[in-house]
């Protein structure tokens, strides 16, 4: 399917801290990963894969970005809609839970908590987070001088969300076979400087996951096949 947008690119940004364990769930979270054998062999899986971090380049800013599971059956991935907001790039992007970096975040990991925070109301212990994804950046640096930080997490099936209105339009938990299956191939068409460009996408139901957000979930699905959770 050949879908019809005229925007700009899609995102979040980056760079990396220690990924903590999971091997000691924090007392009170009501969440223990290690009882659920899908995020057990998740987490394996990331801690055995070797990453390849991007250069460090100070021109760069840095974000980072939580893909936050729920564990139901099957395995759910919370997805977010921008709020549509004048001179946001990203406005009304699919995209994941994420900013950038502030002041105050002692890490990457720090950020994307306080962000999926901030933008859901999701309060993620980091004892639940499971790993950490490639570091990745828009393709052109002109536009977009940003690097993004990927992490994985998990939430207790029974967690509520509270989008942000100001940053978040809509908040859904979307079912990974759904986004890992051929069904969910789409094709984005953009008018982007003055010329049509094709860009790889996924779909769910009328929601179509481009740029950034399309290259972080590829490269976690391709993480998923090869354990078979998907």
């Amino acid at each position: 399917m050949l879908r019809l947008h005229a925007s700009a690119l899609n995102s979040r940004i980056t760079t990396m801290a220690d990924a903590p364990r999971v091997d000691d769930p924090a007392p009170d979270s009501g969440l223990d990963p290690r009882r659920d054998p899908r995020l057990v062999t998740l987490r394996r899986a990331l801690e055995e894969r070797p990453l390849t971090p991007l250069p460090r380049d100070a021109s760069l800013s840095q974000a980072a970005v939580l893909l936050t599971l729920r564990p139901t059956d099957p395995l759910e991935l919370l997805l977010i809609k921008r709020a549509e907001k004048e001179g946001d790039p990203w406005s009304g992007h699919m995209a994941l839970p994420g900013g950038r970096r502030q002041t105050g975040d002692a890490t990457l990991l720090a950020t994307a908590l306080r962000e999926t925070r901030e933008e859901t109301g999701l309060v993620v212990d980091p004892a639940a987070v499971l790993g950490e994804l490639e570091e990745v950046r828009p393709g052109s640096r002109r536009r977009f001088s940003i690097m993004v930080s990927p992490w994985v997490a998990v939430v207790d099936p029974r967690a509520t969300i509270t989008p942000a209105p100001a940053e978040v339009e809509t908040a859904l938990w979307v079912p990974l076979p759904h986004l890992a299956s051929e069904e969910a191939v789409d094709e984005l068409l953009i008018e982007l400087e003055g010329e049509s460009r094709a860009f790889p996408a996924l779909s769910y139901q009328e929601y179509v996951i481009w740029g950034l957000t399309h290259r972080i979930l590829e490269d976690f699905l391709g993480l998923a096949r090869s354990v078979g959770l998907v």
